[in-house]
């Protein structure tokens, strides 16, 4: 049974717009007008008990207005959702100690105090018996290599750390569903890998179903294999991340290296001509093209070396959202 039910999910907000100049400010306060923003139109999906589903989408696209909604933060303008069983909007103690949510650019540790004082209150919080909260607690102190930081405040902690912290406090209590609302954000990319491993392996050891927002695609490529692309409210994909390309991708990327050096004018002579740096030219061609374009690059060009490839999920992708903005 699915731990996540959308069914034609809706957010909508009334907005208020301002008039331009003196004279629109000052009607404004005695007649405001409205406008009505869809943050989220009619979107409906299931997560499955311990999936990890990358949810992706541009700034704006109505991820975390989704996450809001299905931990109950938001109540939705229209359509059911049914999470665990409960209706999230019903904020039930029982539904709240199944799930958490960890936002990237929020805090809910204590500033000023050591982060082991946070995870002592979330234990009470949550009613954790002293054994099954040691054993939690180390364990997920020894996941994320934090031994040594769980008595210094946590303003002096530097960002990776205090991201660290966050995802053990959200998950002391175990939970079933984890809401992920880009966790990696602001992080070096030696930290990024260290959380990414730590989601994997949390979500292998405790089965819990995880759904993460990401502007990293290397976290989405690492940890989900199912996505839901989402722009403007709407999903315009949900299935296989290897999927992803066969249904938007087009074309076929060439890349070839050159033993000495040709000019650009030469290159352009040749369809499908993007980029060259150095002695590394590249070419983005149809399919069908790709081996005629290939056969002529090697007979008219000084070529050392070719490549052929379908493009990157991150350029498909970048793509999608291009193409819909200017719909």
């Amino acid at each position: 049974m699915p731990t996540i039910i959308a069914d034609g999910l809706t957010k909508n907000y009334q907005v208020y717009r301002k008039q331009q100049g003196l004279k629109g400010s000052l009607k404004g306060i005695f007649k405001r007008e409205y406008e009505t923003k869809e943050a989220v139109k009619d979107i409906s999906f299931l997560v499955e008990e311990g999936e990890l589903l990358g949810f992706i989408g541009p700034n704006g696209a109505g991820k975390t207005t989704t996450l809001k909604m299905l931990s109950g933060l938001l109540h939705p303008s229209a359509g059911k959702t049914r999470v665990l069983g409960f209706d999230p909007w019903q904020r039930d103690h029982a539904f709240l100690k199944q799930i958490s949510l960890v936002m990237g650019q929020k805090n809910q540790l204590w500033w000023d105090l050591p982060a082991i004082e946070s995870f002592r209150l979330a234990k009470d919080i949550y009613g954790i018996t002293d054994q099954k909260y040691k054993k939690t607690l180390n364990n997920l102190v020894d996941m994320l290599g934090l031994e040594d930081k769980l008595d210094i405040q946590v303003r002096k902690l530097s960002l990776g750390e205090r991201m660290k912290a966050e995802l053990i406090a959200a998950l002391l209590h175990r939970p079933k569903i984890l809401f992920l609302d880009e966790p990696t954000i602001g992080l070096d990319v030696i930290v990024q890998r260290s959380v990414r491993k730590f989601i994997k392996d949390y979500n292998s050891e405790f089965s819990g179903s995880i759904l993460l927002t990401s502007h990293y695609m290397v976290d989405v490529q690492e940890l989900c294999k199912r996505v839901i692309i989402i722009n403007e409210g709407e999903i315009l994909f949900d299935g296989l991340l290897a999927d992803v390309v066969k249904k938007f991708g087009h074309g076929k990327e060439i890349q070839v290296t050159l033993t000495k050096n040709v000019t650009t004018k030469q290159l352009k002579s040749f369809p499908g001509f993007t980029k060259k740096s150095g002695l590394t030219a590249s070419f983005q061609v149809e399919s069908d093209l790709s081996t005629s374009l290939a056969t002529r690059l090697l007979t008219n060009l000084p070529v050392s070396d070719i490549t052929i490839n379908d493009p990157s999920v991150d350029d498909v992708i970048r793509s999608v959202f291009e193409k819909t903005d200017k719909v």
